[in-house]
């Protein structure tokens, strides 16, 4: 079969009696494939050309046209015109944020990756960065650490979408000469399925409270692997008595939950919470959760792990009133 598709568009087509540039090419062909007509009959190419040729279904046999997910970067290029973690409008809160965190890092080189889908919709997205800079509270020098990976929705899962960008991160991860790559898993929300992992060579080497695994796929079996940092009560213990969130611009939903738990806690608990701003990769990896980037913390007692909705915050809070915490 042949499999038309990639990052760089063909510079030309030479038909029976056009030429034709990239964008050209793919609505001919997809329109081919809509009509019934065919599949791609020759296919040819040199550094100057690529030579097709469609036929009748009914008339020819030849390999057929496979229409495949591609990988962009986000980019400043590229940003405004694509969702920004599924995120589309322009006004959320975290998207400026995000955008600003993304080239703020990317000196340290992180990679932002959008999957788009074959008819051009952007269909998923995936993050990672040598470990030494990674957002988590994890030590992963070597390794390239995937802070996530998701697609948007259901029409787009199940296909094997997800291992394309996963495999994409292995690649850079060879060229760059790291030992493997590296990601935290869960069972709850926020993080990837650790089944797409597991189906692409990813194995547990270690574990943290109350549920996270980290999963490494190692080029070189004998290499160290990575670990979780430790300590995390202790670190929750340095926070003083009141409510602390701890929030960052690594996850652009971060910021809009973060408004509304703070004004939720001003406004109907009378409590005037302290807001710490992760600012580097080493605030976040000696942060006291291993997620990290998010935190809701009562006198040293861990509300939340990671981003909750002001809705949760409020059953959190009803809790704690009951338990005489507050």
């Amino acid at each position: 079969m042949v499999a038309l598709y990639g990052g760089e568009d063909p510079p030309f087509l030479a038909g029976r009696h056009s030429r034709w540039d990239g964008a050209q090419l793919r609505n001919r062909l997809a329109t081919a494939l809509d009509q019934g007509k065919a599949p791609v009959r020759s296919l040819r190419t040199n550094s100057e050309r690529w030579m097709c040729t469609l036929g009748d279904r009914n008339h020819e046999r030849g390999p057929r046209l496979i229409r495949k997910p591609r990988l962009v970067d986000v980019d400043a290029a590229s940003f405004d015109t694509l969702p920004c973690c599924g995120i589309k409008s322009p006004t959320h809160p975290g998207r400026q944020q995000k955008h600003c965190w993304l080239q703020a890092n990317a000196r340290f080189g992180l990679r932002a990756k959008m999957l788009l889908a074959p008819d051009g919709q952007p269909s998923g997205y995936i993050e990672y960065l040598p470990g030494e800079f990674a957002w988590r509270g994890v030590e992963a020098s070597g390794f390239m650490f995937i802070h996530c990976v998701w697609t948007f929705s259901k029409q787009h899962q199940r296909k094997g979408w997800g291992s394309v960008m996963v495999e994409d991160c292995l690649d850079d991860a060879r060229k760059a000469g790291m030992r493997g790559a590296a990601v935290m898993v869960r069972d709850g929300p926020w993080l990837a399925d650790r089944r797409l992992f597991l189906a692409n060579g990813f194995e547990p080497v270690d574990t943290a409270p109350p549920d996270y695994q980290l999963l490494v796929r190692k080029f070189d079996r004998g290499a160290v692997s990575a670990a979780f940092k430790s300590g995390w009560d202790e670190k929750l213990r340095q926070y003083g008595r009141g409510l602390t969130v701890i929030r960052s611009s690594q996850c652009p939903h971060i910021a809009k939950f973060a408004d509304e738990i703070v004004a939720a806690a001003e406004n109907e608990y009378h409590v005037r919470p302290t807001v710490i701003n992760l600012e580097s990769c080493s605030d976040a990896q000696n942060a006291p959760t291993p997620y990290a980037v998010f935190a809701l913390i009562y006198s040293g007692r861990l509300l939340a792990d990671h981003q909750i909705s002001r809705t949760r915050f409020r059953n959190v809070m009803s809790k704690c009133v009951m338990a005489g915490l507050i």
